[in-house]
């Protein structure tokens, strides 16, 4: 009987250290993590993903029966999956645009990475990131097939981390 409490437990610190990892949710323990702990946890990432999915399809899914246009829900869903991340995605997104787009030099570039500022390339690389999965989920229509879709994305896009 004991393992299986001793198994339960890891798995739900696993889980709690990925949402925290991925999300701004705080699911985090007080204590400070075990060396090693991260690594050990990121088999739970694409549950993480998933979570963050079924959040913006769930807000896509109730926006449509309140009668909202497509648009309109894909729109809220996307802010919703951005909210709960932190925005994390879109931030990698907009420092990497700009240092590859605005620097010369490597060390140039991995300066402008660093800046916290955003630049000409980084406002593109969101306004075209933004406007594809925005339309792309409004194109959908269907809540579920909207659910699936974001669940997918948001699952898969954690799923290769392990990998590194």
């Amino acid at each position: 009987m004991m393992p299986r409490a001793g198994f339960l437990r890891d798995v739900i610190a696993d889980l709690r250290i990925a949402a925290s990892f991925v999300t701004i949710v705080p699911v985090a323990s007080s204590k400070p993590v075990e060396d090693g702990a991260v690594a050990r946890a990121t088999w739970a990432l694409p549950v993480a993903g998933l979570v963050v999915g079924l959040a913006g399809g769930a807000v896509y899914a109730v926006a449509s029966k309140l009668g909202l246009t497509p648009t309109t829900a894909a729109l809220l869903a996307l802010g919703t999956t951005i909210f709960i991340t932190g925005a994390l995605h879109e931030d990698g997104l907009a420092d990497t645009a700009d240092g590859l787009g605005g620097g010369r030099t490597r060390e140039r570039k991995l300066e402008i990475m660093r800046d916290s500022r955003i630049g000409t390339y980084g406002g593109c690389a969101l306004l075209l990131s933004l406007g594809l999965r925005w339309s792309a989920l409004a194109a959908i229509v269907s809540p579920w097939a909207v659910m699936l879709a974001l669940c997918a994305a948001h699952a898969a896009a954690r799923a290769g981390v392990p990998a590194f």
